[in-house]
């Protein structure tokens, strides 16, 4: 029988990073570099997350899809052969890259993979920005026209950021995370994106970095105009509130969570489920082990896991699984 897991954060560097996971999350970041993501629930090639908790310690998260896959996953989808979700942190000191992720169809066409995320702002400056979808003026046309022209901007639609707001990026809406903002990000487990514009900068290597307009072309919804936040609409349970931010059925089903002060009860949800504190601490319990988890903290609980509960002090959390 599995127990839930937490596992070693894998720190990136990107030209857009900063220091602010250290600052605001204790994360013990390598020095003199900018760590733009945190990825904290991992199964790609070359990017594995290892347990450090428990009897398996020391294994990887690829060890359990491989050896244990029935007990962790049930009847939940893997993702060509790997675990289905990527859970990160992202800390954006400059603009990121304006892209797009192809939708599912599209994917197929152009030999890449759908991408569905959400975002979790943890802390925005008081100028930062999220770009989101298209401006309502802005059609296909117009669109094709400006790109690579110096007023090119001008057909993004930006929204200011709000820390503990939440953001649906369904694949084929464009979008990028401006500068100034932290976000916990629950993604498909995928890595195809495609940008289209990158503010005219060079990469780590002091080169431009590589634009895919023509791919991006055909994967963005050019229908999608001037989305905005997830609506925080809390339903009461006992022991707790919570909002949905997602329910993508063959993707994740993902909500915000607030536990009621001192309220111990079952975790919500059924099967695989994957927690990542926001706020405050809380005490994750099952029949085989006990966690104390911070913010910035995540922890993963296999379909096997049994008598799971949850407590803390006014703790939030994300809760994702399977739609």
């Amino acid at each position: 029988m599995l127990y839930p897991f937490t596992f070693k954060p894998i720190f990136q560097e990107r030209i857009w990073g900063g220091r602010r996971l250290e600052t605001l999350f204790g994360k013990t970041l390598p020095s003199g570099k900018s760590i733009g993501e945190s990825w904290e629930v991992s199964d790609r090639p070359g990017a594995e997350s290892i347990i450090t908790n428990g009897p398996l310690q020391g294994h990887s998260l690829r060890w359990l899809m491989e050896n244990h896959q029935g007990e962790l996953l049930g009847d939940s989808p893997a993702k060509n052969g790997r675990f289905p979700w990527l859970a990160k942190m992202l800390d954006a000191e400059a603009d990121l890259s304006v892209q797009v992720h192809p939708p599912e169809a599209m994917a197929k066409i152009l030999e890449g993979e759908p991408k569905t995320e959400a975002w979790f702002i943890a802390h925005a400056e008081p100028s930062a920005r999220l770009i989101a979808g298209l401006p309502d003026a802005v059609t296909q046309t117009l669109f094709n026209e400006r790109i690579g022209q110096p007023d090119f901007a001008d057909c993004l639609h930006a929204v200011p950021a709000q820390a503990d707001k939440s953001f649906f990026i369904p694949s084929g809406r464009l979008h990028a995370l401006g500068a100034g903002t932290v976000v916990f990000e629950i993604q498909e487990n995928s890595d195809t994106t495609y940008r289209i514009y990158d503010w005219d900068r060079t990469g780590l290597d002091g080169q431009p970095r590589e634009l895919h307009i023509e791919q991006a072309l055909q994967a963005i919804d050019f229908e999608d105009h001037e989305p905005t936040f997830c609506l925080a609409d809390w339903r009461r349970f006992k022991g707790f509130s919570s909002y949905l931010i997602a329910d993508q059925p063959g993707v994740f089903h993902l909500s915000y969570t607030r536990i009621d002060e001192g309220a111990r009860f079952p975790l919500p949800g059924r099967g695989l489920r994957l927690i990542a504190v926001t706020h405050n601490s809380l005490d994750l319990q099952s029949a085989d082990i006990t966690l104390r988890l911070t913010a910035g903290q995540f922890a993963l609980v296999p379909l096997s896991a049994k008598e799971v509960t949850i407590q803390g002090q006014d703790a939030r959390f994300l809760l994702t699984q399977t739609a």
